[in-house]
């Protein structure tokens, strides 16, 4: 049997199952695994396609015969496709941020965009908002470095920002209380994505709405993304309704009725 799945080291949050059975008929399996154990993963080639999540989307690419020019640029891999032996990485990432982005009709264009981590997701979303025209992207870190800002330089020197793009897990189950920065000072504000999916809207995300400002969580981005990744998995094309109708299924099997 052709094995389809998603390798990472904590996948118990994961709805990456039942978007895949709702969107292709094959078995997919959630693969724990320790950093000692994937190089023997990837020495077996004993699967037909997998997903990569964190903490491995960068540690995956050494192992990989090609990486698209995509998942190149941004340095981090999601997707593998193995075709006779020879393994094919992707990132599927990037199209499920920009078709969140563009659900929520926000524009980037010469606009400043202040990426919150410095993990692989905070790589797609820099790639994503220059693609999408944006003026200025900075990242925003903890620790201070030569690529990226601190929170109190991004509050201090970078208020002026329209688009916030969380990429930290801040705020993700079961921490949900958090969030990773206090939005008030950003008078500017137009938009608030999240990559963060459960809970489907994160303290961020509250905290923007209650402002009017467009914000959403990343379970549009976690489908679409999806979507992707089963069109590389199996060489066909989904077309968008169906895209959607999956996305509104897993959403209406998440969220609380009240």
């Amino acid at each position: 049997m052709e094995k389809y799945g998603c390798i990472g080291k904590k996948l118990t949050h994961s709805f990456s199952k039942e978007i895949h059975k709702s969107l292709a008929d094959y078995e997919y399996e959630l693969i724990e695994l320790n950093e000692d154990e994937v190089l023997s993963f990837f020495d077996k080639k004993d699967f037909k396609a997998i997903n990569v999540t964190i903490p491995y989307k960068q540690t995956v690419i050494p192992y990989l015969d090609h990486i698209s020019d995509i998942a190149e640029k941004i340095g981090a891999v999601n997707t593998v496709v193995n075709l006779d032996g020879k393994l094919y990485g992707y990132n599927t990432d990037y199209y499920g941020m920009k078709a969140l982005i563009e659900r929520l009709g926000l524009d980037l264009k010469n606009k400043k965009v202040l990426i919150l981590g410095t993990g692989g997701t905070s790589k797609t979303a820099s790639v994503v908002a220059q693609d999408l025209g944006a003026s200025e992207v900075l990242k925003v870190s903890r620790r201070k470095a030569d690529d990226c800002i601190t929170y109190d330089e991004a509050i201090e020197f970078h208020s002026d920002a329209q688009i916030i793009i969380n990429t930290t897990p801040s705020g993700m189950y079961p921490d949900c209380s958090s969030r990773p920065i206090d939005i008030t000072p950003f008078s500017s504000l137009e938009g608030v994505v999240d990559a963060v999916y459960n809970p489907l809207c994160t303290n961020l995300v509250l905290d923007a709405k209650e402002r009017g400002i467009k914000a959403q969580g990343g379970l549009y981005m976690l489908v679409m993304q999806a979507v992707v990744a089963v069109e590389k998995f199996l060489d066909t094309e989904i077309e968008k309704d169906v895209a959607n109708r999956v996305f509104e299924k897993i959403l209406s099997s998440k969220e609380n009725i009240v």
